[in-house]
């Protein structure tokens, strides 16, 4: 099964990690969608830290998308721009609506339910298996604001402008459903 990345130009790689999820590992219940339904669920974001990304970074992205989605153009659950090169880490809830809960200088750019906050899984019945690529691009950029990307942008108009950006990339894939 080909991944989100794969079609795009190859970057180098860093590390990411989290505390709340593992690559290859089912999502826990808490990173669902709360409107799911699920037990449990509460649209918190996972904690993640990285580490290993080139010297010249000069910004973060942070993205969560679902390529299992059943829609044409899968799902984006969060997005977050303009994380300072020195910042290596999300807490578990930084996803919360509004941006009092990133670092200094972040914001949310809306999802694909266009809130400006993370959107927990919610892969309907009888989709299947879900991969949820949670992806920290370190930029040669300090914002994305020059290139267009405010608030109000689509995390794919995010995805597109940052490409020629793009120093290296760290992907985290948990999984979620059937």
């Amino acid at each position: 099964m080909t991944g989100p990345y794969d079609s795009l130009p190859a970057v180098p790689a860093f590390a990411v990690t989290s505390a709340d999820v593992a690559d290859g590992a089912a999502l826990p219940l808490v990173h669902f969608a709360a409107m799911s339904g699920v037990a449990g669920a509460e649209d918190r974001s996972p904690q993640l830290s990285w580490s290993g990304f080139p010297a010249a970074t000069r910004s973060f992205v942070v993205t969560m998308y679902d390529p299992d989605a059943p829609t044409p153009s899968g799902f984006w659950h969060w997005a977050v721009a303009d994380i300072a090169a020195d910042v290596s880490s999300l807490a578990a809830g930084a996803g919360a609506p509004g941006d009092g809960a990133l670092p200094e200088g972040a914001f949310h750019i809306a999802n694909d339910v266009r809130a400006a906050a993370y959107t927990g899984a919610a892969p309907p019945p009888g989709t299947g298996k879900h991969r949820y690529y949670v992806a920290v691009n370190a930029l040669d950029i300090p914002s994305v604001r020059p290139l267009g990307i405010t608030p109000e942008s689509t995390p794919a108009a995010l995805g597109f402008f940052i490409g020629g950006h793009t120093l290296a990339r760290a992907v985290l894939v948990p999984w979620a459903g059937e």
